[in-house]
């Protein structure tokens, strides 16, 4: 039973903090210390990242099946054109970044970062004009290389996307909408890479019956994530996301300096 409740709270938290923009793999590693969970393990981990790609591929599902008919769009070839940073870096320094996440000691600098990121984004989300159509592939790029950059622990890869495609002047919906289609292609290679390390014989052990709890917590909540975001790029502000942000990393840097985390 421990198994279980514990496989549905990661998938909880993964599912709403990947597309909130406030970390998933730092929220994961917070609530890891704080409740003495142990890492998820791969088979798991690799379960709650297909449970947040189903919520996308749900919400998404016509512009997904668009690019799939049409693999010479503009809108395919902007997407493509925005993984190929994101792959890079990710590919580039995964292993030292994967060793900055194990010890959590830059995690409550990056929490700070991802507020200012966000506060200013705010300031600067009813000024952009672009429309989907009218994205170029320099900002698919820039946005992109925004997004490997989230490849730090408590960066948020939502968070990080969208306010550099509110830079770039393109418009609010326009700028969750290829957010949210951006993940699709890096949710899917985190997946492929987890699975090729199963693969290699580096799963852990665990039930059927927690696994699929937790996919579809990840899901139902990613799925929730994704709508609330884009309600609060239309009518709320991000700056209620600077200031939580802003608390957990005073909270962290406090926690650190007393010798608590």
């Amino acid at each position: 039973m421990e198994e279980f409740f514990k496989a549905v709270i990661l998938g909880a938290v993964q599912g709403l903090t990947e597309f909130l923009p406030v970390s998933s793999t730092g929220h994961l590693l917070l609530g890891r210390k704080l409740m003495g969970l142990s890492e998820a393990g791969l088979f798991l981990d690799t379960m709650l990242h297909l449970g947040t790609l189903l919520a996308v591929v749900v919400i998404f599902w016509q512009d997904i099946i668009y690019m799939i008919k049409n693999p010479f769009s503009k809108l395919t070839l902007l997407i493509l054109v925005g993984t190929i940073p994101t792959a890079i870096i990710g590919l580039t320094f995964e292993d030292f970044f994967e060793e900055i996440s194990k010890t959590g000691v830059t995690v409550g600098w990056e929490f700070l970062a991802t507020g200012i990121i966000l506060w200013v984004a705010d300031n600067v989300k009813k000024q952009g004009t672009k429309s989907i159509e009218q994205i170029s592939f320099f900002d698919a790029f820039i946005v992109g290389t925004l997004q490997g950059a989230a490849i730090l622990p408590a960066i948020s890869r939502s968070g990080l996307t969208i306010a550099g495609a509110l830079f770039r002047g393109i418009n609010k919906q326009a700028a969750a909408r290829f957010s949210f289609l951006l993940s699709l292609p890096a949710i899917l290679g985190a997946v492929v890479l987890q699975s090729a390390k199963l693969v290699g014989g580096q799963a852990e052990s665990i039930g059927f019956l927690p696994l699929l709890a937790g996919t579809i917590a990840a899901a139902l909540f990613g799925y929730i994530a994704v709508k609330w975001m884009l309600v609060i790029l239309q009518r709320g502000s991000l700056k209620i996301f600077s200031i939580y942000v802003w608390i957990l990393g005073v909270g962290i840097l406090a926690a650190q300096f007393l010798g608590k985390f």
